[in-house]
């Protein structure tokens, strides 16, 4: 009998243990969202037990909010669901005749420089790749560059990103044949007095008009501004003292910007281009001779799109599950929207509780509850995929946008997560790994400002204590 009274002690003190604990969390978090809220900042905030579910603290969680880049953690769970791990983009250049082409598979990754270095390649590897292959078939001159981008729909920008992000790389055109994260990176550097302009890869693809001034003192900057009317045309203005940038700017049709640096390599290389290049759909395939096939991991996809942010990769992967699914003549936002809402509501989650408008989060018709985000990532934790996921979120002190972020010992490698951030909304969900168990988050804020990040920041660090 005294035994089993020290049993009924037991468990009554932990279950108090466990009361206190989670009311001195909720008083910790609700004290920063007071502070907060003077500034008329906006929380909605979701905590639960990882393996449970069950919710240890909850402030407005089933209230939708503009998720910003958080909503790239539903579309590459969503990602995962749909087209497994195993899953690779494709992208195979062939021989018809003497035209060569390309057939785009929607990889966000085609010639991404971060991917090139992680397999130990150097930049523009892909098209002297290319280039190589010909001339080991002893091909010294091709007709067309004819490239195939109807894995995915001709709309390239979604209708609600905002018209001033479009030459920036975190809003670049969508295309089903990708290269380069569809930028080039451009430098300003002032030589003897004179602003000299510029970009990689070199190509005259692009048209650039000089209006940069020099200075001799005070601090300088410069952007790049497309021309009404003019595709691929840029007026460079500003300040520039010494050197300004490199800085990436988004270019226009990905496709065609695809295939003068592949004709301008070709011909650097002494094969002569005596055609055009075509954008169009090939057929037929049955006439054929495959040069080469590059594959990109759809894990080495994931970690860019939740570590880096990187937005092309995230509406890649949202076109290309409406591309892989039956009733879908392509891949399209309004596609990969319903796919994702399925998805969600697979989950439990009430219709009302979302709307999916792009795969990034750069719209900000995206409306996502604290709730939905982290029955999401529960859903990930409880899936054989969890493993996989998890290293694709940033890693607090290591990496990803959080790299600079708890980097005292007891958080370093144990916070793992998605930032966001739009113009006064800011976002931050995912997982804390504790001794006492891992602690699912999300943190969503609207109306904030340079301190909410902070604050943030703060909650977490007090989900994980």
């Amino acid at each position: 009998m005294k035994i089993r009274n020290k049993i009924i002690i037991s468990v009554i003190l932990s279950v108090l243990s466990a009361g206190a604990v989670r009311a001195d969390l909720a008083g910790q978090i609700q004290s920063i969202v007071n502070q907060s809220s003077q500034t008329k900042t906006q929380f909605a905030i979701q905590i639960i037990e990882a393996g449970s579910g069950r919710a240890v603290y909850s402030f407005n969680a089933n209230k939708p909010m503009t998720p910003a880049s958080n909503m790239k953690i539903v579309t590459s769970a969503a990602a995962l669901k749909y087209l497994g791990a195993d899953f690779e983009y494709k992208t195979t250049v062939a021989l018809i005749g003497e035209t060569l082409v390309i057939i785009g598979s929607g990889n966000p990754l085609l010639g991404d420089e971060k991917t090139a270095a992680k397999y130990g390649r150097p930049a523009g590897w892909l098209l002297d790749d290319i280039a190589q292959k010909l001339k080991q078939q002893g091909i010294s001159e091709i007709n067309d560059i004819v490239i195939d981008t109807t894995v995915f729909d001709d709309q390239r920008v979604h209708p609600n990103w905002p018209e001033n992000d479009l030459n920036n790389w975190w809003a670049c055109e969508v295309c089903g044949l990708n290269y380069n994260g569809n930028c080039i990176a451009m430098t300003v550097t002032n030589n003897n007095g004179r602003a000299v302009i510029t970009i990689e890869p070199k190509t005259s693809h692009i048209k650039i008009t000089n209006r940069v001034d020099i200075i001799n003192s005070g601090s300088g900057a410069v952007g790049a501004y497309r021309l009404i009317g003019e595709e691929n045309s840029l007026m460079v203005k500003g300040k520039c003292r010494k050197q300004q940038g490199p800085f990436d700017v988004a270019i226009e049709r990905p496709a065609g910007f695809f295939g003068r640096l592949l004709a301008e390599k070709l011909i650097a290389e002494g094969v002569t281009v005596r055609g055009h290049i075509i954008e169009k759909a090939v057929e037929p395939y049955s006439k054929m001779k495959i040069l080469a096939e590059y594959k990109t991991l759809i894990t080495d996809c994931l970690s860019r799109c939740n570590k880096d942010s990187f937005g092309l990769v995230a509406e890649s992967l949202l076109k290309t599950m409406a591309a892989k699914k039956a009733g879908f003549k392509a891949g399209s936002w309004a596609g990969g929207q319903k796919l994702v809402s399925d998805y969600l509501l697979s989950l439990g989650i009430e219709g009302e509780e979302f709307n999916i408008d792009d795969g990034s989060g750069l719209s900000r018709e995206n409306k996502l509850t604290a709730d939905a985000i982290t029955r999401v990532l529960r859903d990930m934790y409880k899936s054989d995929d969890w493993q996989i996921y998890r290293d694709s979120l940033a890693a607090g002190g290591i990496d990803g946008t959080i790299g600079r972020s708890f980097t005292e010992s007891k958080y370093k490698g144990k916070i793992f997560g998605k930032t966001g951030y739009i113009a006064g909304v800011r976002s931050f969900s995912g997982i804390c790994c504790t001794e006492k168990g891992d602690f699912i988050f999300s943190i969503l804020t609207d109306g904030g400002n340079g301190q909410t990040r902070s604050a943030i920041n703060e909650i977490a660090s007090a989900i994980f204590d």
